[in-house]
C-alpha cells in the first residue's frame, strides 16, 4: 500500500517552478568585454547539494549608479540592470554573468530555498575590503562572504552553506 505525503510532508514553496525569470544569469549585457562569471553551490546543513534553491542577487553599476532598474523583468540586452534571480540546477550549481560593482565592495544576495521559513539575506565580496560587515567578523566567518577567484570560469566562485561547519554568514534586518 502506497501512502501519499500529507501536505506537512512536502515542504515549499517550489521556487523552481514559482519564479522562473528568462534572461536572470544575465546581469551584464551580451559581449560586455569586462563580464564576469560569479558561480557556485548551494549546500544544506549535512554539506549535500540543494537542487531547488533560488538566488537573486542586487548590485549597483560599474559606475556606482543606481540608476538601473533592479526587479524589472524587461531586458533589453543593452542595458546592465543590476538585478539576476537564477535557480540551482540538479547539482545545486548556480551562475550569473555580470560586472564588478561599483561603490561597494559586494553583491546583495537573496536565498530562497526549500524548508526555510523565510529567505536568507547575505553578500558576495569579490575582494577584501574595509568594510563595516567584514571588519565586525572573526577571520573563519568572513571567509564564508569572500568569493574565491577562479581563473577557469573568468570570474569568482562562492558557495552558501545553509547550516553546519562553515556555514554562510546570514544577515537580520529588523
Amino acid at each position: 500500500m502506497s501512502v501519499l505525503p500529507t501536505p506537512f510532508q512536502t515542504i515549499g514553496p517550489f521556487y523552481g517552478e514559482a519564479l522562473p525569470f528568462e534572461g536572470g544569469a544575465a546581469l551584464a549585457p551580451p559581449g560586455h568585454p569586462d563580464a564576469i562569471t560569479l558561480h557556485g553551490h548551494v549546500y544544506d546543513g549535512a554539506g549535500d547539494p540543494v537542487p531547488d534553491a533560488l538566488l537573486e542577487f542586487w548590485q549597483p553599476a560599474p559606475d556606482g549608479s543606481r540608476t538601473g532598474r533592479p526587479g524589472s523583468l524587461a531586458r533589453n540586452g543593452v542595458d546592465f540592470t543590476g538585478f539576476g534571480r537564477v535557480p540551482t540546477d540538479a547539482a545545486g550549481h548556480w551562475a550569473i554573468r555580470t560586472l564588478a560593482p561599483g561603490s561597494v565592495p559586494y553583491l546583495a544576495v537573496a536565498v530562497f530555498a526549500r524548508g526555510l521559513p523565510h529567505h536568507l539575506f547575505t553578500r558576495v565580496y569579490l575582494r577584501e575590503a574595509a568594510d563595516p560587515l567584514l571588519d565586525a567578523l572573526e577571520p573563519e566567518r568572513r571567509r564564508t562572504l569572500l568569493a574565491a577567484p577562479d581563473p577557469d570560469a573568468g570570474g569568482y566562485r562562492f558557495d552558501v552553506r545553509l547550516q553546519g561547519e562553515d556555514e554562510t554568514v546570514f544577515l537580520a534586518f529588523h
